[in-house]
């Protein structure tokens, strides 16, 4: 049992507001998933460059000095953004590849959890109020964010196994439930060129997602493809560079809500993830229906 939550935004003057509001839904999912939380928003991005964010257990050490190495290792110098464990690495677009390659080299002990022109996403063990202080996500703006509360069921409790997933610039998946053929759907993405930073099912979804875009899918049809391609049970929120969308699988076992007014769609695990939200009395509410895949684009 896990909790997840997402909110796109269709007003502009609520922008300044996306972090705070997202800090309290995920929140409220803390008893669906108390193990571990993270976060991904989408903020302002500058043209051609582009914002890696990393994780370590050892920050004090593998963060000092990593600019000044980055820069002789690369020959470029990187704007470094520490927050507590994680911090959001900004170089120029074409260099970003290189760097992560020097990264690796340089530091071992760290790890990437997303990167993209626009999305930071930060993850850690702990309760989800603590892992959003410690991040400090109620001051932070942007156009939308998805977030996910664990319960572990099949694996550790690491920073690592802790959602969102993100697999392709821009883009992350959270999920609740399991999948079934997620070992044989890994080694076919292996072998078309996907790489994998943990043992998780829903990294597996995550990289699936990225694999269809990539090949010039929309949002939409790629999550249309994961109904025929993933067996289990899920609920998905996905993130994309402009987009936001939902999918549940055929029994839709797992359970979801979403409101939408002309200000902002939400989804979340239990209705009152969305309580709080500015206008909720007059949303439209519904529980999204199986096999059907809902998205949103700016």
């Amino acid at each position: 049992m896990c909790g997840i939550i997402g909110l796109f935004l269709k007003d502009k003057s609520l922008e300044p507001e996306l972090g705070a509001l997202l800090s309290d839904m995920l929140v409220l999912m803390t008893d669906r998933g108390p193990d571990s939380a993270g976060i991904a928003i989408y903020g302002a991005g500058k043209e051609g460059f582009s914002k890696t964010t990393v994780q370590s257990q050892a920050p004090g050490s593998d963060f000092e000095g990593l600019a000044a190495d980055l820069q002789k290792a690369i020959g470029v110098k990187p704007s470094v953004q520490i927050k507590s464990t994680h911090a959001v690495i900004t170089l120029p677009t074409d260099r970003v590849a290189q760097a992560r390659e020097a990264i690796e080299a340089l530091r071992p002990g760290i790890r990437v959890t997303g990167s993209g022109e626009y999305v930071e996403i930060y993850k850690e063990v702990g309760l989800p109020e603590d892992v959003a202080k410690r991040f400090d996500l109620a001051a932070m703006t942007g156009t939308h964010g998805i977030g996910h509360t664990r319960m572990a069921t099949e694996s550790a409790v690491t920073t690592m196994g802790a959602h969102p997933f993100s697999t392709g610039p821009d883009q992350c998946l959270v999920h609740n439930g399991s999948l079934s053929n997620h070992n044989n759907l890994r080694r076919e993405l292996i072998r078309q060129g996907m790489t994998f930073e943990t043992e998780n099912d829903t990294e597996v979804a995550a990289a699936y997602l990225s694999s269809r875009i990539g090949k010039g899918m929309n949002l939409g049809e790629a999550l249309e493809g994961s109904l025929r391609d993933l067996d289990g049970f899920y609920s998905f929120v996905v993130g994309t560079r402009n987009g936001f969308g939902v999918v549940r699988d055929p029994i839709a076992c797992k359970p979801a809500v979403m409101a939408e007014t002309l200000r902002y769609v939400a989804f979340g695990s239990e209705y009152r993830a969305l309580a709080n939200l500015p206008g909720i009395e007059d949303a439209r509410v519904w529980e999204p229906e199986p096999s059907t895949v809902y998205f949103w684009e700016h």
